[in-house]
């Protein structure tokens, strides 16, 4: 953020996550830009108006942790970075794949003990799998490209068809069910919102074939996690890999060394061998992370400009939840 200031602004820099209890924190600033972890409920918004906050820049494409309605109607403009990286994202995806398939992580483990054999280790090929994309938006048509580079046969579910998916990359779009009952692996790249909460559940599940790997860079209350896992014990579901969590809050982006962990439900996942976790960091390139800095240095820009910013959500509010 500071490279991307160029000394226009004065910026203070806080660890701490924006909360009802540290929103004292923003008194004196007239925009605070906020995170995937910080509280922007509406107690939260409304306290930052009481304080003289008018703007709220996140650096994120998802604003589930926004109370936008609030924002709204209080008048404290909000923007977003629509699109910072979906390639970081996109490649990290199928990087969870190409590990899970062909153990890597288990294999790395069981080196550093001295252990080089192979019995543990024989995985599968990705070319010629059926994957099935759920979301294909910015991340999730560049997922399909990666995956059409591997030779896998691609399937998608989106409220809206892309032609150009389907001509150039051969993928084939169907309803969720179909697309479920139908591929090996399954990658989520749609939006968090009211229709996609717990959209992959019990009976979702069941529909899939049984020993289905499953990845969700997305957003973490999008699956249901103790669904998940009552699968996984029972093999229904083969392979997890999760860069984000329902309950990450609190835990991810925070070093825990030596803590203990209160959540038995992450402990439960972080130690099955077919899961793997990683902490909400698909994002995090050196390419995407400048993207965001100079993204939201671009919101302050327009705003203390009085133009225009064509990242403001209630701009673009009922584009964006039409996603995916």
């Amino acid at each position: 953020m500071s490279a991307a200031n160029t000394n226009k602004y004065c910026i203070e820099l806080s660890s701490d996550s924006l909360n009802l209890q540290t929103v004292h924190m923003a008194k004196g600033f007239i925009a605070i830009s906020i995170f995937t972890g910080d509280d922007a409920s509406a107690e939260v918004i409304q306290a930052l108006y009481e304080i003289g906050v008018r703007y709220i820049a996140t650096r994120a494409a998802g604003f589930d942790n926004i109370d936008i309605d609030k924002a709204n109607e209080l008048g404290i403009k909000v923007a977003n970075v629509p699109e910072y990286s979906p390639h970081a994202i996109a490649e990290f995806a199928v990087g969870m794949m190409i590990n899970l398939s062909r153990k890597i992580t288990m294999a790395d483990k069981q080196v550093h003990q001295n252990n080089f054999t192979l019995d543990n280790l024989v995985g599968f090929n990705l070319h010629n799998k059926k994957v099935g994309i759920i979301g294909t938006g910015r991340i999730g048509s560049i997922t399909a490209k990666i995956l059409h580079g591997f030779g896998c046969r691609i399937f998608a579910y989106d409220v809206k068809h892309d032609a150009g998916l389907e001509l150039k990359y051969g993928v084939t779009y169907t309803d969720l069910q179909t697309l479920c009952s139908t591929v090996d692996i399954i990658t989520i790249h749609t939006p968090l919102n009211e229709k996609t909460k717990y959209l992959v559940n019990n009976d979702l599940i069941k529909s899939m074939k049984k020993g289905v790997m499953i990845i969700n860079t997305a957003r973490g209350p999008i699956v249901n996690t103790k669904h998940i896992i009552t699968n996984l014990q029972t093999g229904q579901i083969g392979f997890y890999g999760m860069d984000v969590y329902e309950k990450e809050k609190g835990i991810f982006f925070y070093d825990l060394t030596n803590k203990d962990i209160k959540d038995e439900t992450l402990k439960e996942l972080l130690a099955m061998p077919n899961v793997l976790v990683t902490p909400h960091q698909s994002f995090a390139s050196a390419e995407a992370l400048k993207n965001i800095a100079d993204t939201t240095m671009d919101n302050f820009n327009c705003w203390d400009k009085d133009e225009t910013c064509k990242n403001e959500l209630p701009h673009r509010l009922n584009e964006v939840k039409e996603m995916n």
